[in-house]
């Protein structure tokens, strides 16, 4: 019997066909992936609004200015109204997946105490709502040529200019999206 490919710590690129409105252009880090489904965040979606505000509305006082230059992003359609802080390195955090040795992604409030107070992780990508899959389904849609995946790589979801990811996430994979039309040719 063959053994499934489990996605963890890849990036699913949507590919250009892909017109879901919650995954157009995106790159979503998969945080885990296994025989129950898929959990991931996107990272290149950011709100129209900052970590600075995002603590504020959470009556967590903020330190540092910088924060009002971070972006807080839309990390799927699932459970909008929930916060997920994926982070490097892991930490000790009330509640944290970890999805590798040196990424972690946490949920609960302590670690955005920390940050708040200039304590947080190196590393951070702050995202409202997760993208979720059901058991297979994550699988189908890649035969469906619906996504990419590529081992992820934390320079881009840290350092990388959020309007640049879809396209460096690709360029792992030595592909450039704008050469992919969106319209079905024949021959």
């Amino acid at each position: 019997m063959i053994e499934p490919t489990y996605l963890t710590h890849q990036f699913l690129i949507a590919m250009p066909t892909l017109a879901d409105p919650n995954f157009f252009q995106t790159v979503t880090y998969i945080s885990e992936h296994n025989a129950n489904g898929a959990l991931g965040l996107v990272i290149n979606r950011p709100l129209n609004l900052t970590l600075a505000q995002l603590l504020e509305h959470l009556q967590l006082a903020a330190d540092s200015p910088e924060l009002a230059t971070i972006p807080v992003y839309h990390g799927g359609p699932v459970q909008p109204e929930q916060g997920f802080v994926l982070h490097c390195p892991v930490g000790q955090w009330g509640a944290t997946l970890r999805v590798t040795d040196d990424i972690g992604i946490t949920t609960s409030r302590d670690i955005l105490q920390a940050v708040a107070c200039g304590e947080g992780p190196q590393q951070l990508l702050v995202a409202l709502g997760y993208a979720g899959w059901g058991p297979g389904q994550l699988e189908r849609e890649i035969v469906e040529n619906a996504w990419l995946s590529v081992a992820a790589n934390p320079d881009i979801i840290f350092q990388t200019p959020s309007e640049q990811r879809w396209l460096s996430a690709a360029a792992l994979l030595g592909i450039d999206l704008t050469l992919l039309s969106s319209d079905a040719g024949h021959a």
